[in-house]
């Protein structure tokens, strides 16, 4: 069963994240999955941009508890988005949560729709945002950051547009993906890739820093104590024991 849907569409590559009855999880088979379909675009002369989106009501849930990546293989995988000499936009029309969020920061452009809604849920299982932050810390603004991580409240796409988690928003997704999608069809192959390498190069700086530390930090946190309890209270659909 394949997990990521391909289609191409005059030099526009879309993948779509195609596992809706488990919310688009990020399980280690679909983060292989999508990792393989990137490399693939990377090497295909002809992809012009990459459309990284969904099927059914939930971009993606964050990692899968029952089948969650190592932390090192995420890390690849944003780091693969931010690599890739062909842009990446996400196209949002859903909910998007935890490391699904890791996947928007990684993305160069970020289009959502009015029902998309947004939440760093980590800190209500027991662990922290932690390798998603590789991307994220240096694309969005310090101060919201801070409230979303600490809180895991859910917010809307005003926020996420404000923050610059998210790059536009509309009723209409595909309306506010057009003019985009358009340009990126016009500019010479070359061109988009050095100057994609120009915006990245500080994110770039942040994983060959951080990334150690931060995939050693997921592990200590997916294996602690507070992490089963959140993660049994998920499952168990209850508040975990630490709530007061």
């Amino acid at each position: 069963m394949t997990l990521i849907g391909r289609t191409r569409d005059r030099g526009v590559e879309t993948l779509s994240l195609d596992a809706p009855e488990r919310r688009n999880a990020l399980s280690a088979a679909l983060v292989g999955e999508l990792a393989g379909a990137l490399a693939d675009a990377g090497r295909d002369t002809g992809v012009r941009a990459v459309v990284l989106t969904h099927t059914g009501t939930t971009f993606s849930a964050g990692a899968d508890l029952r089948d969650p990546p190592a932390p090192d293989a995420l890390v690849g995988l944003l780091r693969q988005i931010v690599e890739l000499p062909a842009p990446v936009v996400a196209r949002v029309t859903g909910h998007v949560r935890a490391g699904g969020l890791g996947l928007l920061g990684a993305c160069d452009i970020a289009v959502a729709s009015h029902t998309a809604t947004f939440a760093f849920t980590e800190v209500r299982i027991g662990v922290a945002p932690a390798v998603i932050s590789l991307p994220l810390l240096p694309r969005t603004d310090p101060r919201a950051l801070a409230r979303h991580y600490l809180t895991g409240e859910r917010f809307d796409t005003a926020e996420a547009a404000r923050t610059g988690l998210i790059t536009a928003a509309g009723e209409d997704v595909d309306e506010v993906l057009a003019p985009i999608l358009d340009g990126l069809r016009r500019s010479a192959p070359e061109a988009l890739a050095e100057t994609k390498r120009l915006l990245t190069a500080k994110v770039l700086e942040t994983f060959d820093r951080d990334a150690a530390a931060l995939t050693a930090l997921s592990a200590r946190l997916f294996a602690s104590a507070h992490a089963r309890e959140g993660m049994t209270a998920f499952l168990e659909r209850r508040d975990p024991e630490w709530v007061v």
